[in-house]
């Protein structure tokens, strides 16, 4: 496997998506790199913007480019705003991978997630299988614009010799998540509906789908270890999964997540809610020989997690 060692000391490092829960992580993470970290709002450069985000980097030429920056949600915000999900991620991709590459940034870390993969590929996914066969149908527009970023990234680097990597991590969670009712991930849903649900005393809780799927949960500050890893020590055209090589069923994590909430209740399913994909577990060999592993337990990241739901004001239930 190709590798080759890349020195972040006192490079300008810029994170698209600095204030969502992933590009929170990455700036947390290089904060302890000798690195000039890079941000700006989306008031002042809207990245789906071409002519803002070729001007701004012709402007800061930041170094090193992590790019996280997405419009990203569960289930229900995948199916219903497929316009938006595609049209979003394929423009942000598009300006800032070309706009990297014509401002010569040393080297571009594309983040894509795990749903590029078939639906039905064989488990645990290896990095080969993408477009092997049919997406998931319900988030196939985010899945196709962020396939279309892996493939500039193959692309620059093939025809201009440009530094761009991908990765792929896992399914998410951690500080900074979107717990909004119907458009939130997994973990920060099941986490507002036990917490609701402790609060009004209720006797049960019920979990979207039939609670079979088996999902893998990796800690976003994990996630942004990972990437500086291999933002370090990795070069090459193919696609590294970050996970933690393990997963769960949705039925045993809504226990877990109920347990960390406290909430003693009945659970059951609503099996009119679609389930998505049956499995979704990453191969992380790759990632295991580039000497990376995950660090934080399902239910350590948890009680983290629930404890910064908390702070945000909904210990009250507000």
């Amino acid at each position: 496997m190709a590798s080759a060692a890349f020195n972040l000391t006192g490079k300008s490092v810029y994170v698209a998506g600095h204030r969502g829960m992933v590009g929170s992580a990455l700036v947390r993470r290089l904060a302890r790199e000798d690195v000039k970290i890079v941000t700006v709002d989306r008031r002042e450069v809207d990245l789906r913007n071409q002519a803002a985000v070729f001007d701004w980097f012709a402007r800061v030429r930041p170094q090193v480019v992590f790019l996280a920056a997405a419009k990203v949600g569960g289930i229900v915000a995948n199916n219903v705003l497929r316009a938006e999900f595609i049209y979003d991620n394929i423009a942000i991709a598009a300006n800032v991978i070309h706009a990297a590459h014509v401002n010569h940034a040393e080297k571009l870390m594309f983040l894509g997630s795990s749903c590029i993969y078939p639906k039905l590929a064989p488990q645990p996914l290896r990095e080969d299988s993408v477009l092997t066969g049919p997406l998931e149908p319900t988030n196939e527009p985010y899945a196709i614009a962020k396939i279309a970023g892996i493939k500039m990234t193959e692309a620059y680097r093939s025809q201009y010799g440009s530094d761009f990597i991908s990765v792929m991590p896992t399914n998410l969670y951690g500080p900074g998540d979107n717990y909004h009712p119907e458009y939130s991930h997994v973990v920060a849903a099941l986490i507002r509906r036990f917490h609701e649900a402790k609060l009004a005393g209720a006797k049960r809780v019920v979990v979207w789908g039939t609670g079979t799927p088996r999902r893998e949960f990796l800690h976003v500050d994990d996630m942004a270890d990972a990437c500086v890893h291999l933002m370090k020590f990795y070069s090459d055209a193919e696609l590294v999964n970050i996970g933690t090589g393990e997963d769960v069923t949705i039925a045993e994590f809504a226990r877990i997540v109920g347990a960390v909430v406290g909430y003693h209740g009945e659970i059951s399913f609503d099996t009119s809610r679609p389930d998505g994909t049956p499995r979704k577990l990453l191969d992380v060999t790759r990632l295991a020989e580039l000497g990376w592993r995950a660090q934080i337990s399902l239910e350590q990241g948890l009680r983290q997690v629930y404890q910064d739901y908390q702070s945000l004001g909904y210990s009250a239930g507000l």
